[in-house]
């Protein structure tokens, strides 16, 4: 399960890893070629026993301690010393300064008696001629300090054709490799920032315990739906559970939230796939039903009352629960703003309240159902 999951966010962001792959790429291909390139000259020496050895068992001796690498651990010292890299800058007439960007180094190839010296800088004829230099100045030293041992160039130093860096095949194939990774990081990563953040919307748009919109974000939705459509036909209902006032205080939060549940429950099941559900106060619920006339608004309001009046048992507390439903509505009408529409909704709940004998309002124009200037003249 857990590796389906990580291929889904890898599916999900698979362009994260491909544009990560291109500029890693681009970078690695731009730096081969804007960096200056750099040449290597391998040259290699040996260490033999010297042909003027008085008898054999010398040259067992020498050999012996040949096995031991001793005289080729410290002939590769004396070439890397100060001492044979000045004299080579004076063999070649050149200052310090001159071969700052070259660097030299000797080691014994394991388990032989041969040395190997590798210089490296950007000029393919000045690493042949530093090698050669740095291998003759040591030669001359090593002749002067004894006989016992011969030590010559076992390979000659010649300029390298190609440079060994850059190298943008393999730096290509190196850049693939952490682009791939680092496109992968960046999606998991991602992934998990877009989380919390999907977390955090909801709870910015979403109410906690019942799941529909906050009063917030359903004005949002309305201010958006008008300005999209404002010859537009819509309808909005609050529908306030009256029968919850008396209960805040005698029941616990739990019951509390099982009954606005139970209350969403009903109101998605009565309501159309398009209609919009807020949540608008503590007892009450606002509805937005789109394309949808003040009369036709009326029967959907009256099934929705319905669905509410009946008495809903509480199994917590096993006792039964009255919701004792208003709703007040009115249709939009270009002549109005939103918040006008709000207000009208809350005014035919207010008439709603105050007849007992009616529970449903919609304040429309054209409707029979109720008009403004009857609002007024209770008021």
């Amino acid at each position: 399960m857990e590796f389906r999951l990580y291929f889904q966010i890898l599916k999900r962001g698979w362009w994260i890893i491909a544009l990560t792959i291109l500029i890693a790429l681009v970078i690695a291909l731009g730096a081969s070629y804007l960096v200056p390139p750099r040449y290597r000259a391998v040259v290699r020496f040996i260490v033999t026993p010297g042909t003027e050895l008085a008898d054999r068992y010398q040259v067992l001796t020498s050999l012996n301690t040949l096995d031991n690498q001793v005289i080729t651990l410290t002939y590769a010292e004396v070439m890397n010393s100060d001492r044979i890299y000045t004299e080579a800058l004076s063999f070649l007439q050149l200052q310090p300064t001159d071969l700052e960007e070259y660097t030299y180094e000797a080691v014994v190839v394991s388990n032989t008696s041969v040395l190997e010296l590798t210089v490296s800088g950007p000029d393919p004829q000045m690493v042949a001629g530093l090698a050669n230099a740095i291998g003759y100045r040591t030669i001359n030293f090593v002749r002067q300090l004894n006989q016992v041992y011969n030590f010559d160039f076992l390979d000659i130093p010649v300029p390298p054709d190609e440079p060994y860096s850059p190298d943008p095949l393999l730096n290509g194939g190196l850049a693939v490799v952490l682009g791939l990774i680092a496109g992968i990081v960046l999606t998991v990563l991602n992934e998990q920032l877009r989380i919390p953040f999907e977390t955090l919307r909801q709870r910015l748009h979403f109410d906690a315990i019942t799941g529909v919109f906050t009063n917030k974000y359903f004005s949002h939705i309305v201010d958006e739906e008008l300005a999209q459509h404002p010859d537009g036909v819509l309808t909005i209902g609050i529908v306030e559970l009256n029968g919850l006032r008396d209960l805040v205080d005698a029941l616990p939060i739990v019951s509390l939230q099982r009954i606005l549940q139970k209350a969403t429950e009903i109101l998605r099941r009565e309501l159309r796939g398009n209609d919009v559900i807020g949540r608008w106060n503590e007892f009450s619920f606002i509805i937005m039903l789109p394309n949808t006339h003040g009369v036709a608004a009326r029967g959907i309001f009256d099934r929705i009352f319905q669905a509410l009046v009946h008495p809903f048992e509480l199994e917590q507390l096993g006792t039964m629960v009255e919701f004792d439903p208003l709703i007040g509505g009115a249709q939009y009408s270009n002549r109005i703003s939103a918040q006008e529409l709000f207000e009208k909704s809350d005014v035919a709940l207010e008439r709603a309240r105050r007849d007992s004998s009616e529970s449903v309002y919609v304040w429309d124009i054209k409707s029979p159902f109720w008009t403004e200037p009857a609002i007024e003249k209770d008021n």
